[in-house]
């Protein structure tokens, strides 16, 4: 059962430090307006890569064996995990593959061939192109970091929760979106760490909402995800992150794909904000009173990347 304390994530972070940004908190007046709400949003879109997803894989690369670095690693993701892998290996001097899903975002493909990874396009969906991941664990040695489900990992990702308590002490809510889960799970435990007090509120799609789906049963759901948001998009939660969110984790609230993709043009216009589908999640969340709190209660939401799909925002603005 994984449990990690304030200062593991102290640690990771004194890991990532000169390689990350500190990214800010900042106060949305009309979103605090429309809630009753003090509300500041934690704004990942200014991250290294555009999004969190550098945090965990540079954790977890600072701490590999220098033989599992020889070998090079290899991920599968929607596209912010595989920059965030990408840029981690070539900081380290490691080899990177990364297998995507072949509906992913041109602009991060192209991206993450930036960063200097070789790129393998398999299947139609995240779990596909893990397959095609752990077929190149076995056939060619190299080392999987897994998107969501792994404890160091899960660490960097929480080291955003440390900075929200450190730099807000007295907030009583944090609203994280959820994929596979490993974001919510770092934030949920380096907050509770901090205060137990405050209250940790995650964010699906109810297109697919795998972690709620879980929670509600007791145990690992694989549902039909229909959801088009690709970082919430996987049909499985982490099982680490389960255990995690089911011990730390107050709330889980779900929103269909278009309100979501609403709140991310509401994002831009209102805080002019670029988002992605994902980030947009718990501020969709909260302007359609789903977070249910006290008046005034002080609420971190975290936008939590800015690697967005023009083609799809195009799409949105039209209809």
């Amino acid at each position: 059962m994984l449990t990690l304390t304030l200062q593991d994530f102290a640690d990771a972070r004194a890991r990532i430090d000169a390689h990350i940004k500190r990214t800010p908190l900042l106060t949305s007046r009309q979103l605090s307006e429309r809630t009753g709400y003090e509300v500041k949003l934690k704004a990942e879109n200014f991250q290294t890569v555009g999004s969190y997803k550098i945090r965990g894989p540079l954790n977890k690369l600072a701490q590999m064996p220098e033989e599992q670095k020889r070998r090079g690693v290899v991920c599968s993701s929607a596209g912010n995990h595989a920059q965030g892998v990408a840029l981690a290996a070539r900081i380290h001097g490691v080899r990177a593959v990364v297998c995507m899903a072949t509906n992913a975002t041109p602009a991060k493909i192209a991206a993450t061939k930036g960063y200097g990874a070789e790129v393998v396009l398999h299947g139609s969906i995240w779990d596909e192109a893990n397959e095609k991941a752990k077929e190149l664990v076995k056939n060619e040695g190299l080392t999987y970091v897994h998107p969501f489900d792994d404890a160091q990992l899960i660490a960097g990702q929480g080291t955003l929760g440390l900075e929200i308590v450190q730099d807000w002490p007295d907030v009583d809510a944090i609203v994280v979106p959820i994929g596979g889960g490993g974001l919510i799970a770092g934030v949920s435990m380096a907050a509770k760490a901090f205060n137990p007090k405050i209250r940790v509120i995650g964010v699906e799609s109810s297109d697919g909402p795998a972690m709620k789906a879980s929670v509600d049963a007791g145990s690992l759901q694989t549902i039909d995800c229909r959801t088009v948001i690709d970082g919430l998009r996987v049909r499985r939660a982490g099982e680490l992150n389960f255990s995690v969110v089911q011990r730390f984790v107050d709330d889980i609230v779900t929103l269909p794909d278009r309100e979501i993709f609403d709140a991310m043009l509401w994002v831009m216009e209102r805080c002019k904000l670029v988002v992605e589908g994902a980030a947009a999640a718990p501020v969709a969340a909260l302007l359609h009173g789903l977070v249910k709190l006290p008046a005034g209660s002080r609420v971190a939401a975290v936008i939590s990347g800015g690697n967005i799909n023009l083609d799809q925002l195009r799409s949105l603005t039209w209809n």
